[in-house]
């Protein structure tokens, strides 16, 4: 009994010690209590649960990363194109396999500058469990809009499609392609399921992500702020110069075995990274700044043109716009007969060759090889030079055209859009051309895909590529009756790359020159191919030219090839062989309707893109404006000008290394160093009118230094100058007749006085 009574006791005693440390707990205040019952309520259900530690962090930050880089190589991976591409399609297994198939590390670069981006909005949020998922939503919703311009237009997003945002955005929804709301639902279903999981797995990390858990709220909120500006800083310094030539970024992205292929933005994408080739856009080194370049300046260069300008149009009696003018750039097109080292059993363009006898003609020196068509074709339009950009311009279709407020084209001196039309029997968003003769002032382009489509596409045999009959056809078609002209610029694709042996019954074979070094299986194959293309081309713009002289209305026709195709192996492995891998034909044409039909100017042996403008003034005896009167002199003293050039087929990271090319009429490069004093101020001012149009502040803007005469506006002219030598005549009459009226009272109050005074006179003496 009394063991008992003492056991009794002594759980008393135990009881009350617990309730008075219960209550001793209660007393040391609210705040320990509710964070003691949060502890032992996390512990009591902490089954399944941990703490995840930095290292489980890292490793998900890396596959979400990965993940992030996937999503953006999706959304430029299209299954196939509406048209046969010159270029593969590379999936994002192929995008990572060539780190060991071509030693090429863009994926790792591609996943360093994403990494930074994640870390940024990781130490924004400071939970890993909320800025994980955001980070994959904002990379799913551009992946998503990526493959919609993709699937729709075969084109990647670029920096210039966030202008078109701000001023479309209500209307986005309109751009957007068929069954693009699928892609959005399955999208935003796979979205809901990941921030679902992550919500998940945040329950089950008792961390509950907090990357930075301190004491001191200071160090971590200062440590946040560092690994935010820090990866902020690199990235802006990475994307601002990873495309000018000789920046810390360029190298390092071409160490990385970035390769730009300028030519389509979605290749680009699939074989460089989406994220690369968008940064690649965003800041191109245009033009280093002209010394002495000032408003002050270009008033200057404005009015001496201006001057030269009256000086060529006082002997020239027509107008540009008098005829309808068709620009055709003949892809690949050049006489092969004329490459060293080979020899064609029969002349492939005997036709062209009759027509540049007897027209304005010549060999056109090319900045490109097996490509680069855009960039003569930029030259061609505008009459900029690309020899005066800074090397790490390589597309202005794509570096430089998009971003421009001001694009003075030579087929707006044809007045409305409705009166510009373009041609292209291929994609329309190869080299952004879509989007850039738009702006150029193109009222439609017809292509293989979109809207308007190219009324004729007919392929020859097992060709790839519409022929140039049907381009021709096209164009035919779009001609207007009646006394308006228009401006057409065709853009032909019979003759791209590659030469797979389409023709049936190829008659053409070649064979190395006697001494020469004999050619390669594959480039015989090619050279015969292309001659048969070659051939096929000279029937069918004959057969153009025949169709175009039988329309009652002037027409004149600029043919030009854009470059030689890159097929010429054992020619361009000579170095001397240069200048004649880079030479095209061209000639200038009138039909029986127009003043200039039969034409032919004596210094057109040579020539280069920019000056076709000024040379088809010249041709029709058209009058200019300052600008072409510039092209014109300039022309008088060189006669064709190219940035460096080399024997391969055209690369796109820069412009090659070397001196500008500049050739005389005979076609001799000439020295620059050995310029007369006016020659030289002439490459000044067109390093000055090309800098303030496409880099500078505009200058020559509204000072009608691009403006052409034409007959309209000097009829409208000559009318204002007699009403307001009318108004002069007439308002000098009238003041001629208020001073006479005004002189009229005086004099006879002269007369009046004298005749008193006479009379006074006359008394006195009596």
């Amino acid at each position: 009994m009394l063991s008992f009574l003492k056991r009794r006791k002594t759980r008393d005693n135990d009881v009350s010690g617990q309730s008075a440390q219960e209550d001793h707990s209660k007393d040391a205040g609210a705040d320990s209590t509710s964070e003691g019952s949060a502890q032992r309520a996390e512990a009591g259900t902490a089954i399944g649960k941990s703490h995840f530690s930095g290292w489980t962090y890292a490793a998900l930050f890396l596959v979400f990363d990965i993940v992030g880089v996937g999503l953006l190589q999706w959304g430029v991976t299209i299954s196939s194109s509406r048209v046969a591409l010159s270029s593969p399609l590379i999936g994002f297994w192929g995008f990572i396999s060539s780190m060991w198939t071509e030693w090429r590390f863009v994926f790792i670069l591609n996943l360093i500058a994403l990494g930074l981006i994640y870390l940024m909005i990781l130490m924004l949020c400071n939970r890993f469990w909320v800025a994980s998922p955001l980070f994959l939503v904002i990379c799913a919703a551009v992946a998503v809009a990526e493959h919609l311009k993709a699937v729709s237009r075969y084109e990647a997003i670029m920096p210039s499609d966030l202008n078109f945002l701000q001023s479309n955005t209500g209307n986005i929804v309109s751009f957007l392609p068929s069954g693009s709301q699928w892609t959005i639902v399955w999208a935003v279903v796979a979205l809901a399921l990941l921030v679902a999981l992550c919500v998940f797995i945040n329950r089950m990390d008792l961390r509950r992500g907090r990357i930075f858990v301190s004491a001191d709220k200071r160090i971590g909120a200062i440590c946040r702020v560092l690994f935010i500006l820090i990866p902020a800083m690199a990235l802006t310094l990475f994307a601002q110069s990873v495309s000018t030539v000789g920046t810390w970024s360029y190298n390092v992205s071409k160490t990385m075995g970035d390769v730009p292929s300028m030519w389509d933005s979605v290749y680009d994408a699939q074989r460089n990274g989406t994220l690369l080739a968008f940064m690649r856009q965003l800041n191109p080194k245009v033009m280093d700044e002209p010394s002495g370049y000032s408003e002050a300046t270009m008033k200057k260069v404005a009015k001496r043109y201006k001057q030269e300008a009256e000086e060529i149009n006082a002997t020239r009696s027509s107008y540009l716009n008098d005829n309808t003018v068709i620009y055709v750039l003949s892809e690949s097109f050049s006489d092969p007969t004329r490459v060293p080292g080979i020899s064609i059993n029969k002349d492939p363009m005997p036709n062209i060759r009759s027509i540049k006898s007897s027209t304005t003609s010549g060999l056109m020196l090319s900045s490109g090889y097996g490509g680069g068509t855009a960039n003569l074709e930029f030259q061609q339009i505008t009459g900029l030079s690309m020899a005066n950009f800074d090397a790490s311009l390589t597309s202005p279709y794509q570096q430089l055209v998009p971003s421009l407020s001001w694009t003075p084209t030579i087929n707006q001196i044809w007045g409305s859009s409705k009166n510009s039309l373009a041609f292209h029997p291929y994609e329309s968003s190869m080299y952004s051309r879509a989007g850039n003769y738009k702006k150029f002032g193109f009222s439609h382009f017809y292509t293989l895909d979109g809207d308007e489509q190219i009324q004729y596409q007919n392929k020859i045999d097992q060709s790839p590529y519409v022929s140039d009959e049907s381009a021709y056809n096209s164009a035919l078609g779009k001609i207007t009756s009646g006394d308006t002209t228009q401006f057409l610029q065709i853009i032909t694709m019979q003759n791209h790359m590659p030469y797979n042996n389409w023709y049936n019954n190829n008659e053409f074979k070649v064979t190395a020159s006697t001494g020469a070094t004999q050619l390669g299986s594959d480039e015989t194959m090619s050279i015969d191919t292309y001659a048969k293309g070659v051939s096929i081309t000279d029937t069918a713009t004959k057969s153009f030219l025949a169709s175009l002289n039988k329309i009652d209305k002037p027409i004149t026709v600029v043919f030009y090839g854009d470059h030689l195709p890159g097929i010429y192996t054992t020619a361009g492995a000579d170095a001397n062989n240069s200048l004649a891998l880079h030479e095209t034909d061209y000639f200038i044409w009138s039909n029986s309707a127009s003043s200039s039909s039969k034409t032919k100017l004596a210094d057109s042996n040579f020539t280069s893109p920019n000056y076709f403008m000024a040379q088809t003034a010249e041709h029709m005896d058209a009058k200019v404006s300052p600008y072409l009167a510039f092209l014109t002199t300039l022309r008088t003293k060189i006669a064709a000008i190219e940035p460096p050039v080399v024997n391969q087929i055209q690369g796109w990271d820069r412009i090659p290394e070397g001196q500008t090319i500049y050739l005389d009429n005979s076609g001799n490069p000439m020295d620059a160093t050995k310029f007369d004093a006016e020659t030289k101020q002439l490459v000044k001012d067109y390093q000055l009118i090309q800098y303030d149009i496409t880099a500078g502040n505009h200058y020559l803007e509204g000072t009608g230094f691009m403006t052409a005469p034409s007959k309209a506006s000097e009829e409208k002219a000559a009318k204002e100058a007699a009403e307001k030598a009318a108004k002069e005549a007439a308002q000098k009459a009238a003041d001629a007749k208020k001073a006479s009226e005004e002189a009229s009272p005086s004099q006879s109050s002269e007369s009046s006085s004298s005749s008193e005074s006479g009379d006074s006179q006359t008394t006195g003496g009596e």
